[in-house]
């Protein structure tokens, strides 16, 4: 299998891996960090802890991927009036860059949405593996993606799938638009002018451009995943603005930054194979 392939693969997996942790950190104050939250877990729920609620987005995350990208590709060339192979002669203007990539973000976010909240449901699950069924032990409240989906269904209505939609939309619309934004300067900025950018100008304006967007991003993704979690054991929060004045109270401003390394850290190698995939299949495509 070629390289750039099998990274492609392993990228999705490493980053749901990360993305448990994460959720975890910004939503249950039992953790002081990650390598706390990663012990814990370990010890509480085994090895096959740190793989909860990956199957749903694992299997979705391809779908998600081409809705951003192909969202923001063809609203960029409807805003040029342009063909993709025009764009190393014509590059488009940063303003459309950015408007493309704020399209791409409100797209992505509906989309994405019932798939990002039943995630956030299964990883925020503490029950360790093979005792679920023993009497007295922790149960699950939900046995799978499924189950979770079928009773968000069920006890809120269609609606119970878009919980949180809103911050999720005020998340991705302005940080998917600096996301490309960024990536389109460090590109032209690497690159002769009327050249295509090359592979390693790709991967390092990819991930520069994807932890740029994740650290903006981090203190609204915070909102968003206490948001979804609402309803799980009572009803926590009014709203957006209830969230943010309830958490900032409870736990102090540096709660807004809970996630904050992780996403850091994740997001250079999994953005930078991203652009790199996605610039190549552009080439392949035509």
């Amino acid at each position: 299998m070629h390289p750039d392939f099998q990274n492609l693969f392993r990228c999705p997996v490493q980053n749901l891996l990360q993305d448990g942790f994460l959720v975890r950190l910004q939503t249950q104050a039992r953790y002081q960090n990650v390598l706390d939250c990663v012990v814990r877990t370990y010890r509480e729920e085994t090895i096959l802890g740190f793989f909860k609620g990956m199957s749903f987005p694992l299997l979705s995350v391809a779908m998600v991927n081409s809705v951003a990208f192909g969202a923001y590709s063809n609203f960029l060339l409807y805003l040029c009036g342009t063909h993709h192979r025009d764009r190393s002669a014509n590059p488009p203007s940063y303003t459309h860059v950015y408007a493309a990539g704020c399209f791409s973000g409100l797209v992505q976010a509906v989309v994405l949405a019932p798939v990002d909240l039943v995630k956030v449901r299964l990883q925020n699950q503490t029950h360790p593996y093979g005792r679920r069924d023993r009497p007295g032990g922790p149960q699950p409240q939900y046995r799978g993606p499924v189950h979770c989906a079928a009773s968000l269904l069920r006890e809120e209505g269609p609606r119970g799938l878009f919980r949180g939609v809103t911050a999720l939309v005020l998340r991705d619309t302005p940080t998917m638009g600096m996301y490309f934004l960024i990536y389109a300067v460090f590109c032209r900025a690497l690159t002769a002018e009327a050249q295509e950018p090359g592979s390693a100008t790709v991967l390092l304006a990819g991930g520069c451009a994807g932890t740029v967007s994740w650290a903006l991003a981090t203190p609204m993704d915070v909102v968003k995943a206490r948001l979804q979690m609402d309803g799980v054991k009572r009803v926590a929060y009014r709203g957006i603005l209830d969230c943010i004045l309830t958490s900032a109270r409870q736990e102090g401003p540096r709660v807004f930054l809970k996630g904050l390394a992780l996403n850091s850290l994740r997001a250079f190698p999994v953005n930078a194979i991203t652009f790199l995939s996605y610039e190549t299949l552009l080439k392949v495509l035509g």
